[in-house]
């Protein structure tokens, strides 16, 4: 009986090899990276390798060139496994043969057996012409090797670091919501004055207080659902909604901050209807983020700009809402567009920035409008006139498809509630 080292990523390749030298009566050890290959080798000291030459990290020849530095494997079999590595590569790195794929299943034992018995495709012209070659290369390969590990354990701790931090922004969001929970109540219940009348100067700091809290809402509700969807647990409902009507809706929730920032919303006068199927709630707050950026990155005086339309034949696959943001600020660099959409990216995140947030929003409505069947293009400057206006900044133009295919791989999409319908 001989010990096998089978080093092949294919799960289905190593069941079949294990089971033909398990039935001849070999002991198997599988690997399915070269990594793994290596270690396993240094432990069980394996009487024959069969190597795949296609492997992920190291590939089969380096792998071979290593195997062959080890003073355990000299003298040892090792038999390249490939349906398109070079023959005579494989012998001039140091394999003693090379198996083409498919192979004869029946024929498979016999051929282990003549390599076991010292059977090699290496001539001593192959020997004296490898040796100066394997001799140059291990330590190359040895220093590759080392590289691969440090590389794959650098990969393993920010999975792990990612990990955590969907897990952190999780805990830190439902521990915010609940104290928020009464907060939010409690103010409402005092501006309807169901404690007691209230004085105008009362009102003005209740009303302040609540905008605030209001803020602050938005932002955890959005920290929840960027930890949602990063973990692929985002939740959207499947109802009936007007587009239109949803952008309608998010600049009345905005128009209080266009005010504060003494910026004029010019939105393009329609009475179109935009029927479409999805999560209207999570698409609004998509847009609420967009004018909240634009109003962010614009000067007191200036103007957003705001237009709706439908692209593409109506009832197609193709169809899609559009809605475009427009601002006048400083417009966004060519560099930083590539990341503008990324969870906490901010264009300027030092201490001292002048603009708020935190590099959350615009994640959160790609993510959104991805899951509705649309997506986020950034246009710097906006590639034409928005709503009549020519600006000089930053255009935002979300796209969302009537009747989004269901993404269950990224988000849950679930019927709205019976009251909802």
């Amino acid at each position: 009986m001989a010990r096998v080292l089978h080093i092949e990523d294919n799960p289905v390749n190593r069941l079949l090899v294990r089971k033909l030298l398990d039935a001849a009566g070999h002991e198997v050890f599988d690997a399915e990276t070269g990594l793994e290959g290596i270690r396993l080798a240094e432990m069980h000291k394996p009487d024959l390798v069969l190597v795949d030459i296609n492997i992920p990290d190291l590939d089969g020849y380096e792998i071979t060139l290593r195997l062959r530095g080890m003073p355990w494997m000299q003298g040892k079999p090792i038999v390249a496994v490939t349906a398109e590595g070079d023959r005579e590569t494989s012998l001039a790195v140091g394999a003693d043969g090379l198996i083409q794929k498919p192979f004869n299943a029946a024929r498979f034992p016999d051929l282990i057996a003549q390599y076991l018995a010292g059977h090699t495709e290496r001539s001593d012209r192959h020997a004296d012409d490898a040796r100066i070659l394997r001799s140059r290369s291990q330590k190359l390969v040895e220093r590759l090797e080392q590289s691969v590990k440090d590389l794959s354990q650098a990969n393993r701790q920010l999975e792990e670091n990612a990990r955590l931090r969907q897990m952190f922004l999780q805990n830190l969001s439902h521990e915010f919501a609940t104290p928020m929970t009464p907060v939010v109540g409690y103010l409402r219940l005092l501006l309807d004055e169901e404690a007691g009348p209230l004085t105008p100067l009362q009102r003005k700091c209740l009303e302040s207080v609540h905008t605030s809290t209001q803020k602050l809402r938005s932002l955890i509700d959005t920290l929840l659902d960027v930890s949602h969807l990063e973990t692929g647990r985002l939740h959207l409902f499947d109802r009936d909604y007007d587009f239109a009507a949803v952008v309608v809706r998010a600049i009345e929730e905005t128009e209080m901050r266009f005010k504060q920032a003494g910026v004029q919303v010019q939105r393009e006068a329609s009475s179109i209807s935009l029927p479409a199927r999805g999560d209207p709630d999570k698409l609004r707050r998509a847009m609420v983020h967009i004018l909240d950026n634009a109003v962010k990155f614009s000067s007191r005086g200036s103007v957003v700009a705001v237009s709706v339309r439908a692209i593409g034949e109506g009832g197609s696959e193709d169809q899609r809402y559009e809605l475009i943001v427009a601002d006048d600020g400083p417009g966004i660099s060519e560099n930083a567009k590539d990341h503008l959409m990324q969870p906490f990216f901010q264009v300027d995140g030092s201490r001292t920035r002048s603009h708020g947030g935190v590099g959350l929003g615009l994640a959160y409505a790609r993510n959104v409008a991805e899951a509705l069947g649309g997506g986020i293009e950034v246009q710097s400057p906006p590639a034409g006139p928005v709503a009549g206006r020519i600006l000089g900044g930053t255009a935002i133009r979300l796209t969302v498809s009537p009747q989004p295919a269901r993404r269950e791989s990224v988000t849950g999409t679930h019927p709205a509630p019976h009251a909802e319908r």
